[in-house]
């Protein structure tokens, strides 16, 4: 008989993550301050990448969750879900009727869907890191 021995992520993963993340939406965020776009417009483009975080991080909580056995009603995990896709719709019409150049609308699109992606990952390596101090409080990363 073999035991498995648990790992978690590598500091290269959880570092390629951060940066991801940060790379992302500081990228977005940078191209927001310079539009030259009204302040609502770009308050508008601002809480879409807000809103898409806090969504793709809840919906990355709430299937590992339910993953792991801890309950996770169905409607926040139907909520979840609706938040992302609306967030993503929101952003797709938002570009799809802005006065931008077809490159600019492509650059808030990868840089928000690369937010999303990293939100996501750096979330579960959070809770990897976690799970695995929980299960060998003696090993640290």
């Amino acid at each position: 008989m073999t035991t498995k021995t648990q790992q978690g992520p590598t500091a290269a993963f959880i570092g390629a993550a951060w940066l991801a993340l940060l790379a992302g939406t500081a990228t977005y965020l940078i191209g927001l301050w310079n539009a030259s776009m009204q302040l609502n417009e770009k308050g508008y483009y601002f809480t879409i990448l807000m809103y898409g975080l806090f969504a793709a991080i809840s919906l990355q909580k709430s299937v590992r969750d339910r993953n792991d056995g801890i309950p996770v009603t169905g409607m926040y995990f139907g909520l979840c879900w609706f938040s992302v896709l609306l967030s993503i719709l929101l952003l797709v019409v938002g570009l799809w009727n802005a006065t931008l150049a077809p490159s600019e609308k492509g650059f808030y699109a990868m840089a928000f869907l690369l937010s999303l992606f990293a939100a996501v990952t750096v979330q579960k390596n959070v809770r990897d890191v976690a799970a695995l101090k929980a299960v060998n409080p003696e090993q640290s990363n």
